[in-house]
């Protein structure tokens, strides 16, 4: 079963990778979503809005509470990759197998995908409150996932497994936040009055 999984995967990188060099808009597409930069600026972006845009004080607070319980929960996700890396290496797709590679090539683990961690911790935390904006950052998340097989850095299941670990712990992170209240609402409290918040 296992090698059948790890067969499929490798067919999938193999055939999404193949489109490469034919289209060069999707290539710099994907070069730019596959970055550590263009995905990770927007979903931050997206977190110092939810802080200091509404004006409504209960929806700030709960947009804040948000923005901390998805720091949070991608703060541990990646812990939780840094710790499963260290007993667990995945080579990369382009170690294994002839993919031209948009990317610089990592030297770490393959599995979990850490970009995937971080994108949908972040997108997951931001979902569990607005619906709409949680929606937007889930889109983003996978895109860049995507963008990173097409890349010939990630296996599919580097990016399922990266997302599927980064929600489990966001979940963890929220239902924690919400058994330690009135902590979090304290916390706030303590950062405005800093006029962080």
């Amino acid at each position: 079963m296992v090698e059948r999984l790890q067969a499929l995967d490798a067919q999938l990188v193999l055939r999404l990778n193949g489109w490469v060099g034919h289209w060069p808009w999707a290539d710099r597409l994907a070069q730019y979503l596959a970055s550590d930069y263009l995905v990770p600026v927007s979903l931050a972006l997206l977190l110092l809005g939810m802080w200091f845009a509404p004006r409504d004080p209960a929806v700030r607070e709960r947009h804040q509470k948000a923005v901390f319980r998805s720091l949070l929960g991608t703060g541990f996700s990646s812990l939780a990759v840094l710790i499963l890396n260290h007993y667990f290496f995945r080579p990369r797709p382009f170690h294994l197998y002839e993919v031209r590679l948009l990317f610089y090539p990592p030297t770490d683990s393959s599995f979990p995908s850490n970009a995937a961690a971080v994108g949908f911790g972040l997108a997951f935390g931001i979902l569990l409150t607005n619906r709409p904006l949680g929606a937007f950052a889930l889109v983003l998340a996978s895109l860049w996932g995507l963008a990173r097989v097409y890349a010939g850095v990630h296996f599919p299941s580097d990016i399922v497994g990266g997302a599927l670990l980064a929600v489990a712990v966001t979940s963890l992170v929220a239902l924690a936040l919400r058994l330690s209240e009135p902590l979090p609402s304290r916390v706030l409290r303590a950062v405005r009055f800093l006029h962080l918040a």
